[in-house]
Parts: structure tokens; C-alpha cells; sequence
């Protein structure tokens, strides 16, 4: 049988900029088969959505001060590589926000796999609004004062997000007392603005900090509060620009539907922190599926079981637009009745790494039900999606970028009959001498890291600062990421 002849290509980006109207500059830092920044053109191949796989449960919300409708998760990396955190609300019984019965607890991890919680896990009490769904993250800003290095935002429309600053992420202070960065709505509007997990972070690429945070409005045939998601930028988390609406674009650059979003869970990517990562809750009002037997059943609280949802991957690389890509389900609800109900299946902040070659990222399951609790999905590193071609091959090209780097690497998959040729082209996509797709060795096999190499071998120096295009030539092959080193 003839062998396929996959072509492959390095791409990889410093944050992402525009060098002409049609030239990229990428540097050195990691690209993913996640959007079409990168691609000009596929032919027989296409950006396919992964499928993230249960692990099974993380930890339950257990504690007497958690409960049925706990919530709005946030996974934080601990510094030095100490392990992980989560943060969530914690509240027993059905009430409004802001009730006394509202709390924030924690679990710790080393592994992000095996969870555990202190004999007391209450970080933060009687802070009416915050607790109803504070959101913390550590900040990786250079120079922050050493009791500033976590901190937190929470409220609702009724209070303006407040925020929370501490030196270990359990004793928490409010610098500013009670007044909003963002600010309070006049209760007669009845916008729910905020009504959510909103979140911010310092943004390496940006060099600010960013906050993404529930927006309300009237959208024609869907209502008068559709749930959709803001941004606002600081230079030192002090002052603060509301920057408006978040949009949502297809790959051909049109308008994508719109669609609730409950919890927006937007971070940057930890291997690729210029490419922001959503995975959001698709939130679907009136779309029921139990009957109230089935309800009953599963003994979900009454007015928990009307709605479902699931979640979806979006990405953004900075700015006030959401690429949408992909607008099928990420991770589906899955078998058992518990898993359709109301506010069930909402993704916790964060993707952490949880293994050599394994990422990971956490869903709520069984709210308002007695088994309620946080699970665990894996995914390969990089691997949200992939560039994909089937056994009768394809291959992409990319727009012309300029790169800084010596060698290319890979994170790529095959099967035994598969295979993926890198050739590197000049601006105008004629083949380069020595890197032709005659010239690339074939990649065969399933890493993380592989480096790209030639007949005359693996270096690419002197392509350096000139622009260049990639062809990946694959078959029965995905490609998850590249990068210049």
C-alpha cells in the first residue's frame, strides 16, 4: 500500500501581532489547531473538536456550609509548583443571593487529581454579595506586593463587583472597602448584570489585567435578558475601562449565533498565554427533559429541573471578540437523568496540567440534588482540538508568518498507517530548497514534543525574521499544536 504523505508545518506565536497586512508575527511561543489565526487555506482536512473524557468525581460539596447549591468553581494554580486550589461558593439551602447561609470553602490538590479538604475549609463568611460567587486567581503581575499576590472579585448588580486582596489566599481584605470597580445597576433596571461567576486576571500578552463578566440584554426572539458576557481592562486593578460586549465570530468572519452563556470560565492557556481559552455553560431556559417523576427521582429540587445545559469552547486572542469556532458541545451532559437538569454541567475556571501528557478541566454535576459534586475531564496537552485528515489525506496551509526559533516542534497524532510532512515555503507559497515536502522526513507515532526534520536535518536558523508559510500535509493524522524553540 502507498504510504501517505502527510506534510506537516511549525507554526508558534509570541503574542500574536500583525508585522503587514498580510504577514503574522509568531516568535517562539505555542501555536494551537484551535482557530483559523494561523490557517489560509485547508484542503481535505479541517479543525475537529476533541472529546474530553470523565474521570469521575474530584470531591463532593459535602461540608454541613456547602450542599446542594453550591458553586462557581475556581481551580488556581498554587505558586512553585505547590499544587492546586479550589474555591467555590458554598450554600446548603435554596435562597437568593446575598443570604447569610453563603460562604467561600476550599479543597487543595498536589496533582489536580486527588483532592482533599482542611478541617476547616471556610476562607471568607458575612461578606454579603461577594461570597455569592467570589472568583479568585493568583496574580503573576511583576512587582505586585507580596500581601496583594491573590485576589478575588464577586457581587451582583445590586453591589458592583468588590474587590478582594490577600497574601495566601485564605485571609481576605478589602483595600478598597466596599466600593465597585465595576459599578452597581439601579435595582429598578432588573439587568442581573453580574449574576454569574465573573473572573479576571493579569494578562501576560496584554500586559493588563482583564475581568469577563455577565452582561444582560434584550436580544430580538430570545427575551429580555439574554445572558451574554462583558469585558473590562485595568493597568493595576485600581482603574478600570468597561470595554463593552463581547462578540462571537465564525471562522469565515461572520456574526455566530447567539446563545446564553451562564459562566464564561475565560483564562489564558497555559502553555500558550496569548490565546485566551473559554470553556463556557451553554445555558438553554425552557428546554426541559425530565419528567417530574424523573425528577423525582433523582431528587432534584423542584424548581431545578426545567432547564439543561452543557458547555462549549470558545477563544479569544485579546480585544472584545469571542471566536466560536466550534459551536457544537464540548463536554455533553452524558448518560443518567441527574446529568439534565437545571444548572447542572456548569466547567469550573481554569484548565490545569495533571499529568506528563495530560491537561484537565473540572464540571459541576447534580446541582440542587443530594449527590451534588465536582468531576474531573481530561484531555492530551494542547489537545482542545485538533488539525485533522482522514485516511485519504489532506493538508493546510498557513498565512505567511514570521518566526524566531531554531528548530520545530509538534504535538501530533497518528495511526499506524498515518503520517504528517512539514514543508516550509517562501511568502508567496513556493517551496523553500531543503524543506520541500520531498525533502521531509515522514512523522509517524503519538508525542507530545517531536521535532520537524529534513533530509539535511532539523534546523530552520536561517529562516529566522523572513516570512514564511507552512504546508502540513497529513493523513489519518491530527495535529494539536506547533511551536518554534
Amino acid at each position: 500500500m502507498k504510504s501517505p504523505l502527510p506534510l506537516l508545518a511549525a507554526i508558534t506565536g509570541l503574542t500574536t501581532t500583525v508585522i503587514s497586512a498580510q504577514v503574522l508575527e509568531i516568535g517562539s511561543q505555542r501555536e494551537l489547531m484551535i482557530d483559523h489565526h494561523l490557517i489560509d487555506s485547508l484542503q481535505g482536512a479541517e479543525l475537529r473538536l476533541q472529546e474530553p473524557h470523565n474521570e469521575g468525581v474530584a470531591f463532593a460539596f459535602d461540608r454541613p456550609q456547602e450542599g446542594l447549591f453550591s458553586g462557581y468553581v475556581s481551580i488556581v494554580t498554587l505558586p512553585d509548583e505547590a499544587g492546586y486550589r479550589a474555591y467555590y461558593r458554598g450554600l446548603p439551602v435554596l435562597a437568593r443571593a446575598g443570604a447569610p447561609e453563603e460562604s467561600t470553602s476550599y479543597a487543595e490538590s498536589k496533582d489536580g487529581i486527588t483532592w482533599a479538604k482542611p478541617a476547616n475549609n471556610v476562607t471568607l463568611r458575612d461578606e454579603r454579595w461577594v461570597t455569592h460567587n467570589l472568583s479568585v486567581f493568583y496574580d503573576t503581575k511583576p512587582g505586585v506586593p507580596a500581601n496583594e499576590r491573590w485576589k478575588g472579585i464577586g457581587g451582583i448588580n445590586t453591589s458592583g463587583l468588590i474587590r478582594l486582596v490577600s497574601a495566601d489566599g485564605l485571609d481576605w481584605r478589602k483595600p478598597w472597602v466596599d466600593e465597585p470597580f465595576l459599578p452597581a445597576i439601579p435595582k429598578e433596571k432588573k439587568m442581573y448584570r453580574y449574576d454569574s461567576q465573573n473572573l479576571a486576571f493579569w494578562s501576560e500578552s496584554e500586559q493588563q489585567y482583564v475581568c469577563y463578566f455577565r452582561h444582560v440584554r434584550a436580544v430580538p426572539g430570545m427575551g429580555d435578558r439574554v445572558r451574554l458576557i462583558g469585558r473590562a481592562t485595568s493597568p493595576d486593578f485600581v482603574n478600570w475601562t468597561d470595554e463593552g460586549e463581547m462578540s462571537f465570530r465564525r471562522a469565515d468572519g461572520s456574526a455566530a449565533p447567539i446563545e446564553h452563556l451562564y459562566t464564561n470560565q475565560t483564562s489564558a492557556y497555559f502553555r500558550a498565554p496569548h490565546l485566551y481559552v473559554a470553556v463556557a455553560a451553554r445555558f438553554l431556559p425552557g428546554r426541559q427533559v425530565l419528567t417530574e417523576a424523573e425528577a423525582t427521582e433523582v431528587g432534584v429540587i423542584p424548581e431545578y429541573f426545567n432547564d439543561i445545559s452543557d458547555s462549549v469552547l470558545m477563544t479569544s486572542r485579546g480585544g472584545t471578540v469571542y471566536d466560536r469556532t466550534f459551536m457544537e458541545g464540548f463536554a455533553r451532559p452524558g448518560i443518567g437523568l441527574g446529568n439534565w437538569t437545571s444548572r447542572t454541567n456548569y466547567p469550573a475556571l481554569n484548565v490545569i496540567q495533571t499529568g506528563p501528557a495530560e491537561m484537565s478541566f473540572f464540571v459541576q454535576k447534580g446541582y440542587g440534588q443530594p449527590d451534588h459534586r465536582l468531576e474531573r475531564y481530561s484531555l492530551r496537552l494542547d489537545g482542545f482540538s485538533s488539525l485533522y485528515a482522514g485516511y485519504d489525506g489532506g493538508e493546510m496551509v498557513t498565512k505567511p508568518f514570521i518566526f524566531s526559533g531554531k528548530e520545530s516542534e509538534i504535538n501530533y497524532a497518528t495511526s499506524a498507517a498515518g503520517s504528517i510532512r512539514v514543508e516550509l515555503q517562501d511568502e508567496s507559497g513556493l517551496p523553500l530548497p531543503g524543506y520541500t515536502s520531498a525533502d521531509a522526513r515522514e512523522v509517524i507515532g503519538d508525542q507530545i514534543a517531536r521535532t520537524v526534520t529534513w533530509s539535511d536535518g532539523a534546523s530552520v536558523a536561517k529562516l529566522q525574521g523572513q516570512p514564511i508559510r507552512l504546508r502540513v500535509v497529513l493523513a489519518d493524522a491530527d495535529l494539536f499544536s506547533l511551536k518554534f524553540k
